[in-house]
């Protein structure tokens, strides 16, 4: 049995493992500055705050930074640094704009004209107000 692989694996495995666990924040808590100094850094730069918290050891911010773009940041909580920012999207309705494509140009896609019927979406769902007969 050749054991070469199977170690070069392991060891490659080990060593990835290592690499993924870098991106957690290890300041010493002892040197922390309050949350209350990013947040006005933050502001005087021109950053709308929603909130501040601590995960992995980082500070965690949720705002709209200067361009007005919703943001989430990772912060040193000793230095202050830049760990990593994600901006997200505020237009995530994009999915829906295939169900509307056909009714921007004046016609319904299931709309049958001799049968008088109401349209109906991809999906199987009625579009209107349904109708109720009581007796």
């Amino acid at each position: 049995m050749n054991i070469k692989p199977i170690v070069i694996t392991f060891s490659l495995l080990l060593m990835s493992g290592s690499a993924m666990a870098d991106d957690d924040c290890d300041d010493p808590v002892a040197g922390w500055q309050p949350r209350e100094n990013l947040r006005q850094k933050l502001e005087a730069e021109g950053w709308k705050v929603f909130r501040i918290k601590v995960d992995d050891g980082c500070y965690e911010v949720k705002g709209r930074d200067p361009e007005g773009y919703r943001v989430e940041a990772e912060y040193s909580p000793a230095t202050f640094e830049l760990r990593e920012m994600e901006r997200e999207d505020d237009d995530d309705d994009d999915d829906d704009d295939d169900d509307h494509d056909d009714d921007r140009h004046g016609k319904s896609r299931n709309y049958n004209a001799s049968t008088n019927e109401d349209p109906v979406s991809p999906k199987g769902i009625v579009k209107g107000r349904p109708t109720v007969t009581v007796e």
